[in-house]
C-alpha cells in the first residue's frame, strides 16, 4: 500500500471544487490547506471534518471523527483510506450567463406581447463547502466553472426568464428605455437570484445584466417603436417652440422697456409729463379738425386744453380760452342749454329761480366779471377764475 506523506491543493484559481488523486493516507501524512481554500475528509461518501488554510499533521487528535469510525490506536502509524476534497472559495468572476430561448411578456406601457433574450456575467463563491459537495459535487473528482455552471444552466435559465418577466411588469420598464435602468434591472434580478444559489452553497457575489437582445425587425415591435420616438419628438419639439416663443416674448418687451424709458427721459428733459404730451396730441388734432367750432369738439377742446393751459403757462391757455369763448357765447345766443349753479338742473330762458332747488338764477348765468356764460356748476370762472356769486 502506498503512503502519501503531503497531501495539498494542485488546482488552479478557476477550479471550486478538487479531489486529490490519492485516497490511501497514514496518521503521519502532512496537510497543507492554502488561503481561501477549506479541506473535507469524505469517508465512505460521508463528509468528516472540515479544514481551514494551515499545516495538519493527520492523527486522531487532528481528526477524532475518523477516529471514532475506523478505531484507530493513538500514537499508531497505520494506514487508512479516506478522500480528501479541496474547495476553492475565492471568488470566481466574469462567469457569463445567457437566456437560452426568448422571454415572453406584455410589454406594459404599450400592452403588446414581446419577445426578448438578455445575458451577462456574474461572479460565485463557494459559502458552504459541505452543502456543496454533498448536493452537487456527490462522486465527481472535479467542478471547475464550465462545469459549474452547466450544473446551474437548467434551474438558472428558468428562473432568470421568469424573474425577467416578472421585473418588467412590477418596474412597467419600457422596453425601449431599458438600457437606461440596466443597473437597477441587474440588482433586483440578483436579489432573487441569491436564494436560489444558497440552497447549493454558492453565493452570487455579482449580477450583471449586460445585453438586452430585442425584436428589431418584427413588424410589430418596429410599428411601437416608431410610435414611441414620435411621441418624445413630439415633446420636445414642443419645448423647443416654447423656449423660443419664451425668448422672443421677452426680447419684444425688453425693446418696449427700452423704448418707455426713452420718452421718460425726453419728458423729464423738456419739462413736461405724459399728460401734458396728450394734451398736446388733442390740440393738434383739435387745429386740424375744420368742424372744431361745434358744441361736441369745443367741449372736448375746453377740457383737455384746461390742462394743458395750467402746465405750460397762463399766456397759452388764455389764447385758448380766448379762442373758444367766441363759440360758447355764439352757442347761447343761439339758445344753448342753461344750468342752475346749486344742483345742475337745465334752466329755461328767463327764470329767475330754479324750479329744482329755488336757487337764485343770475342774469344771464354769465360771470360778472369777464362774461363768460357758464355751462355747468362750479364755484368759480374757468375763463377768468373769479369766484362765482350765487
Amino acid at each position: 500500500m502506498a503512503i502519501v506523506e503531503i497531501i495539498k491543493y494542485e488546482g488552479d484559481n478557476s477550479t471550486f471544487v478538487w479531489k486529490h488523486p490519492k485516497e490511501d493516507f497514514n496518521t503521519t501524512s502532512q496537510l497543507i490547506v492554502h488561503e481561501s481554500q477549506e479541506a473535507i475528509f469524505f469517508l465512505n461518501g460521508q463528509p468528516l471534518d472540515l479544514f481551514g488554510s494551515g499545516r495538519y499533521t493527520l492523527d486522531t487528535q487532528n481528526i477524532p471523527l475518523l477516529r471514532h469510525i475506523i478505531n484507530l490506536p493513538t500514537g499508531g502509524v497505520s494506514a487508512f483510506h479516506c478522500e480528501v476534497y479541496f474547495v476553492n472559495k475565492v471568488e470566481q468572476m466574469a462567469i457569463p450567463w445567457g437566456t437560452d430561448s426568448k422571454v415572453q411578456y406584455v410589454e406594459p406601457t404599450y400592452g403588446f406581447p414581446i419577445s426578448i433574450g438578455a445575458g451577462g456575467e456574474m461572479s460565485l463563491r463557494v459559502e458552504d463547502s459541505r452543502k456543496l459537495l454533498v448536493k452537487l459535487v456527490g462522486t465527481e473528482s472535479f467542478l471547475g466553472r464550465e462545469k459549474l455552471v452547466s450544473f446551474f444552466r437548467a434551474f438558472l435559465m428558468s428562473r432568470v426568464k421568469t424573474y425577467i418577466a416578472q421585473t418588467f411588469k412590477t418596474n412597467k420598464i419600457n422596453i425601449f428605455e431599458v438600457d437606461e435602468q440596466l443597473n437597477s434591472f441587474s440588482d433586483e434580478l440578483k436579489e432573487k437570484l441569491i436564494p436560489d444559489f444558497a440552497e447549493y452553497g454558492i453565493a452570487l457575489e455579482r449580477f450583471f445584466v449586460t445585453r438586452i437582445v430585442k425584436p428589431d425587425g418584427e413588424a410589430q415591435y418596429e410599428k411601437f417603436k416608431d410610435l414611441h420616438f414620435r411621441k418624445y419628438a413630439d415633446i420636445a419639439e414642443a419645448k423647443i417652440r416654447q423656449q423660443v416663443g419664451v425668448i422672443d416674448q421677452q426680447t419684444e418687451t425688453q425693446k418696449m422697456v427700452i423704448e418707455s424709458q426713452g420718452i421718460a427721459q425726453k419728458r423729464q428733459i423738456e419739462g413736461y409729463t405724459y399728460q401734458q404730451e396728450r394734451g398736446f396730441d388733442v390740440a393738434e388734432q383739435l387745429a386740424q379738425n375744420e368742424g372744431a367750432g361745434s358744441f361736441s369738439s369745443a367741449g372736448i377742446g375746453l377740457g383737455v386744453m384746461a390742462g394743458v393751459g395750467g402746465a405750460v403757462g397762463s399766456s397759452v391757455g388764455g389764447m385758448f380760452n380766448d379762442a373758444f369763448t367766441g363759440i360758447n357765447n355764439s352757442s347761447v345766443e343761439k339758445g344753448a342749454d342753461l344750468f342752475c349753479e346749486e344742483c345742475g338742473a337745465r334752466l329755461i330762458p328767463g327764470m329767475a329761480f330754479c324750479d329744482e332747488c329755488g336757487h337764485p338764477v343770475p342774469q344771464a348765468n354769465k360771470c360778472r366779471k369777464c362774461g363768460y356764460v357758464f355751462e355747468r356748476p362750479g364755484k368759480f370762472c374757468p375763463k377768468c377764475g373769479a369766484k362765482r356769486e350765487g
